[in-house]
C-alpha cells in the first residue's frame, strides 16, 4: 500500500526541516508539536500541512513519524495521550527519535497487539543535514516495513541503512553518538594541550585532517562551530549525553564491558549537568577545556 497521509509530531529544529520535505514531496500531512506557537508557524509556512487538532486528526494517517527527544515522550504521546487508539489499523508508526533500545522492542509489542506497525528510524547528520535532506536514517524492523516507509525516509535523508529488527536503529544511533562523543572529548583535550604548549587550535586542526587523528569533529566540527566560537550546530549538549548514556544502558543490559565508554559518559554528565538545555554539544570546546587541570595549568606557565 502507498502511504499518502502522514502525521508527523515533532517540530523542533531538526523535524521542522524534515517534515517540510515531505510536503515538498507531495505528501498529505498532519502536524502537531508540543510547543505553542509551532505548529501554527509551520503551518503558515507550508499551507498544504494540516494542524491536528487532537488525536483524531491523525485517524487517516497511513504512517505517524515521531520526532521527539526522548522514549518518555514517545510513550506519552503513543499510549498516556492515546493517539495511538486513533490509529487506523495497519499503520506504521516511525520512531525517529533517539529512544532507548529495549524499550522500543517493548513499545513496538504493544503497538502490534493494536494492529499496528512500528519500525524505529533515528538520524544521523544534524540540522544541516535535515535543511538539505541528506540525513543517514539507521533503521530497525522488517524489510517489508521499511519498503512501505522507504519512499518517506528519501524524502528527509541520503541514506538509508536497514541496521536489524526492531530496536536496531535505536541501538546503533545510540552507539554512533558514543563514538561521536569520544572522538570530540578526546579532540578537545588534545588542542587543549597543543595550545598550552603554543600550537594554536587552527595549525592543531591542520594537523589533525592532515594526519590520522582525522575524525568527523575534526573535519565538520572544529573550525565551523568550535573555534570560530558559533557553537551552533543545532544539536544539544543534554541530549548528546542522554545519547551516551542510552549507549552505556545497552551495554549494562547487555553485560558487556565499557571501559573507555564508561569515562566518557561520565564527562559528558557531568558537564551536562552545568549546562541548559540550549547549550549546543559543540559548547564542549569552551566547557572542557575550561575545566582541564593542563589547560589550567599552561595558563598560569
Amino acid at each position: 500500500m502507498t502511504v499518502t497521509q502522514v502525521g508527523f509530531i515533532g517540530l523542533g529544529n531538526m523535524g521542522s526541516p524534515m517534515a517540510g520535505h515531505l510536503v515538498d514531496g507531495g505528501f498529505a500531512l498532519t502536524v502537531s508539536d508540543a510547543a505553542p506557537g509551532v505548529t501554527e508557524r509551520f503551518v503558515a509556512e507550508h499551507p498544504t500541512a494540516i494542524a491536528a487538532a487532537d488525536r483524531q486528526s491523525f485517524a487517516t494517517a497511513q504512517a505517524l513519524i515521531l520526532m521527539l527527544p526522548t522514549s518518555d515522550m514517545v510513550e506519552d504521546v503513543l499510549e498516556r495521550e492515546n493517539v495511538a487508539d486513533a490509529l487506523s489499523p495497519g499503520c506504521l508508526v516511525i520512531d525517529m527519535s533517539s529512544s532507548e533500545p529495549l524499550r522500543t522492542r517493548s513499545l513496538a509489542a504493544r503497538l502490534q497487539a493494536r494492529g499496528l506497525s512500528m519500525i524505529d528510524a533515528p538520524v544521523s547528520g544534524g540540522v544541516r543535514g535535515a535543511r538539505a535532506a541528506r540525513l543517514s536514517v539507521l533503521v530497525g524492523g522488517s524489510e517489508a516495513d521499511l519498503t512501505r516507509a522507504t519512499p518517506l525516509l528519501e524524502a528527509m535523508a541520503g541514506t538509508i541503512i536497514r541496521v536489524g529488527d526492531i530496536g536496531s536503529g535505536h541501538a546503533a544511533k545510540a552507539l554512533n553518538n558514543l563514538v561521536s562523543a569520544a572522538t570530540m572529548s578526546i579532540t578537545v583535550e588534545a588542542l587543549v594541550i597543543a595550545q598550552a604548549f603554543g600550537i594554536t587550535a587552527g595549525t592543531m586542526t591542520e594537523v589533525l585532517n592532515s594526519s590520522s587523528g582525522r575524525s568527523n569533529t575534526s573535519e565538520n566540527k572544529l573550525a565551523q562551530f568550535m573555534t570560530s566560537g558559533s557553537f551552533d550546530s543545532g544539536f544539544s549538549l543534554q541530549l548528546m549525553a542522554k545519547d551516551v548514556g542510552l549507549a552505556i544502558a545497552l551495554a549494562r543490559a547487555l553485560d558487556r564491558p565499557v571501559e573507555v565508554a564508561d569515562d566518557v559518559a561520565g564527562q559528558w554528565r557531568r558537564i551536562a549537568a552545568q549546562v541548559t538545555p540550549a547549550t549546543d554539544h559543540t559548547q564542549m570546546y569552551t566547557l572542557l577545556g575550561a575545566t582541564l587541570p593542563d589547560a589550567q595549568a599552561g595558563e598560569k606557565s
